[in-house]
Order: structure tokens, then C-alpha cells, then sequence
């Protein structure tokens, strides 16, 4: 490629600045590699005049996203300002402008992707976004290229660091989930508000991102079941242990044989001896299998500076080939008008369910005999004693269950959690076998 190649990017925080200081540092080892040559034309910030690194290109800063998507000399637009407002006027002045579109926007695609995939589509120029999921794991080529010849049968994935790590530090340590959130924040692990992230939200946006690239079509947020850790406690993480778990915050894509698609996201059981339970920390794992390549781990840091500006770079590259070569729309595109997801009421698993009950004679029997008036097995059933005050009227009562719809489970607890004895409404966790 002789031309090189204007960058405009939009948002220079931490993941923006990554992606300036990757593409001077290996402007070269890119260039060799790649025959890609590019250079940062333009750059949007809110505040011009914030510290910035040393040798940050400030002659080339604008306030105005505009600037960037209006620039002649910009050929690629990169959008890395998040939210969903201003963000999706820039994919969108910028796919109108046919200057491809690279983003690391998860909530964007997710809420909003419906719109802009058909605009993409249009007018033939594509969105690249492999930093929306996983941080620098590369999960999104691996779904779209290296798994186009398989029928995705199940996706698993633990895809939010913050509560990856919460819970980690909850299990290990410990720590209550106040005393874990505080660590996580102190540490950089999670945001002043961490909303998105401890409600399972920031986790499901990606979990919609890859099961729109498996099976082709758009899917309304509001259609997915979404729970967070915030009612995750101590008691949970023991008996997960005791009974061979450990708690991980997981994203479930399954496609059933009627072409279906289950997706949820919650706090899970998951085996000690699965994969998956030993991701710790702020790592990112998805576990996919196909058809015909069987069961792949895709493992790594799911966000930060590096592994984001990494991906950010890639999808960079990418989009600049697109100019090189007339293989036409190099981007995702839905390639289904329609698709139908699996009412949650009709997911099936086994469920371990934490009632919050009064210390009094007969709670068992009247709870069991509500849950085999319904027809859900009972596989065990606890009472731990509170060490700190064994004489307290007021203790946490475990049930195992039987496989059984969820629709049919939450009718039932309804029913429980009108019993005079029971305090709260009860705390459910999927036992997931991820056979």
C-alpha cells in the first residue's frame, strides 16, 4: 500500500492514549508486517488543555468530533469516547461518510447496533469492533473467520474483570462484597461507580455482541435475563466449595436444536474441575464449541490499556487493508433478517436457592412441601449454624434442586416467599455443568 493512511480518533483517555502510543512504537514492526502506513490526523478530547503524556500530538486536538469524521485527510474514524449518545452520532456521521468505523463501544453495538449494522450495510463500509469483548483477546476474528465453517453450539464466558476479581477476593480472601468492591476500586479494578459492572450489564452487552456474530441476528437487550454479584455473600461461596463450585459471574449462549438461542447472564455454580473455574482476577476466558472444532479456550486480560489499545490496532489495520483490496465490506454484517431467543422461563438447570428464613419448627416441610407440590426435586437441603450468633432467630436456609424450567422455579418461590417465615426473597445460583 503506497497511501498512507489518516487516522481520526475520538476519546484520548486511557484506552485512546494506548492506541496513539502503540501505533508510533510499532509504526515500523506494523508497517513491515502489514504494508499498512498510518499516521493520527485529528483527535477529539471534552478538555483540551488536560495533562496529557509527554509528546502527545496537541497541535492536532479538536473539541469538536466533527473535526475528526469531517477531515479529509482522515480515512478511518476510531470511536472510543463510550456512552451511547454522542458515540453512535460519530459511527454514524462516519459510515454516512464511508470512512470505516473502528470502536471498542460494547453498550453501543448492543443497544444500538441494530441501526448502525443496516447504515453499515448501506453504504458498503464496515464497523470493526474486536476490543468490545474481552479486552486483547481476540474473540471476535476467532467467531467471525476461524469459526465460519462451524454451527456454534455453546459460548461460556467469564467476560468482566471487576467482578471476576470481586468474587475471587470474596472466595480466597474471605471478603464480604462491600469489603471486595472497596479493594477492587482502591486497586483500579473498578470505576467510582461500578454499577455496570457488579449488575452483570457491561458482561451481557458482550455476551449480545457474540451471540449476534454466532447465529446472525439482532437482539433486543431487553429480551436477555441480566443478574449481578450484589447479592452474592459468604455463605454462597462456601457452600460452592463444599459442594465442588466456585462462583464465577457467567454469560451463557446456547443455540437448541429448534434454532433457539439461550442467553443469560448471572452468578453461576461452576465445577472446581472446568476450565473456566480457575479464570481469577481481572482475566477474561470464553469457552466456545462448535460442530466441527469442538471445544476451544479463548483466554487473557479482558481490558487495560495494552490488551484494548491492541485490538483497537488490529481492527485499525484491518479496516486499512479494506482499502488495498476490493474484497468488497470487510466487517460483521447480520446476515438474518430474524432470529427467535429462548424465553429465560423456559432455560433449564439445576439451582441452588438461599432462603432467608425464621428460626422456628416446620420451615423445612412447609418450603419442600411447596417446592413437590410444583414437581421440582429436592437434591439437598442445609442449615448452617451462624458461628457468630448461634441463639439468632432469623438464619439462611440452603436447597438444592433438581434440573427444572426457571419459569417454573420463580412461580414457585413466589409462593415460598409468601410464607410467613420466610424474610427476603430467596437468592437463586445456576448450577451449570458446561458438558
Amino acid at each position: 500500500m503506497n497511501k498512507t493512511l489518516g487516522i481520526g480518533l475520538a476519546g484520548f483517555g486511557t484506552v485512546g492514549t494506548g492506541v496513539w502510543e502503540t501505533l508510533e512504537r510499532n509504526f515500523d514492526l506494523i508497517s513491515n508486517r502489514t504494508g499498512v502506513r498510518t499516521e493520527m490526523m485529528r483527535i477529539a478530547v471534552r478538555d483540551i488543555n488536560k495533562s496529557r503524556p509527554e509528546g502527545a500530538p496537541v497541535e492536532k486536538f479538536t473539541t469538536d468530533w466533527k473535526d475528526v469524521v469531517n477531515d479529509p485527510t482522515v480515512d478511518i474514524v476510531v470511536e472510543l469516547i463510550g456512552g451511547t449518545t454522542t458515540a453512535f452520532e460519530i459511527v454514524e456521521a462516519a459510515l454516512k461518510a464511508r470512512k470505516p468505523v473502528v470502536t471498542g463501544n460494547k453498550a453501543l453495538l448492543a443497544e444500538r447496533g441494530k441501526a448502525l449494522f443496516a447504515l453499515s450495510r448501506e453504504m458498503n463500509t464496515p464497523i470493526h469492533f474486536e476490543a468490545a469483548v474481552a479486552g486483547g483477546i481476540p474473540i471476535i476474528k476467532a467467531v467471525q473467520d476461524s469459526f465460519v465453517g462451524n454451527r456454534i453450539e455453546t459460548m461460556a464466558g467469564i467476560i468482566n474483570g471487576t467482578s471476576n476479581y470481586i468474587l475471587e477476593r470474596m472466595t480466597d480472601a474471605g471478603l464480604g462484597y462491600p469489603e471486595a468492591l472497596k479493594e477492587a476500586q482502591e486497586l483500579g479494578y473498578a470505576e467510582a461507580d461500578p454499577t455496570l459492572d457488579v449488575n452483570g450489564w457491561d458482561a451481557a452487552h458482550k455476551a449480545i455482541l457474540l451471540a449476534t456474530l454466532s447465529y446472525g441476528f439482532s437482539i433486543d437487550p431487553a429480551e436477555v435475563y441480566v443478574r449481578g454479584i450484589e447479592m452474592v455473600r459468604g455463605i454462597d461461596i462456601e457452600f460452592a466449595k463444599r459442594l465442588g463450585f466456585v462462583v464465577k459471574l457467567l454469560c451463557v449462549v446456547r443455540e437448541h436444536e429448534n434454532g433457539t438461542v439461550e442467553i443469560r447472564t448471572q452468578p453461576s455454580f461452576i465445577p472446581q474441575s472446568h476450565v473456566l473455574s480457575s479464570v481469577n482476577g481481572v482475566f477474561n476466558a470464553v469457552a466456545i464449541n462448535g460442530d466441527a472444532s469442538g471445544e476451544s479456550l479463548f483466554y487473557g486480560r479482558g481490558a487495560g490499556k495494552g490488551p484494548t489499545a491492541s485490538s483497537v490496532v488490529a481492527d485499525i489495520v484491518e479496516a486499512a487493508r479494506g482499502f488495498a483490496q476490493e474484497a468488497g465490506h470487510r466487517g460483521f454484517l447480520p446476515y438474518q433478517t430474524e432470529g427467535q431467543l429462548v424465553p429465560i422461563e423456559d432455560t433449564e438447570t439445576p439451582y441452588y436457592v438461599r432462603f432467608d428464613v425464621t428460626d422456628e419448627p416446620g420451615v423445612i416441610a412447609k418450603i419442600a412441601n411447596i417446592l413437590a407440590d410444583a414437581g421440582i426435586g429436592i437434591s439437598g437441603t442445609h442449615s448452617p449454624v451462624n458461628a457468630d450468633d448461634p441463639d439468632a432467630d432469623f438464619v439462611d436456609m440452603v436447597f438444592q434442586l433438581h434440573t427444572c424450567k426457571f419459569g417454573l422455579l420463580k412461580d414457585t418461590l413466589k409462593e415460598i416467599e409468601a410464607l410467613n417465615c420466610v424474610n427476603s426473597r430467596p437468592v437463586v445460583f445456576r448450577i451449570e455443568n458446561l458438558g
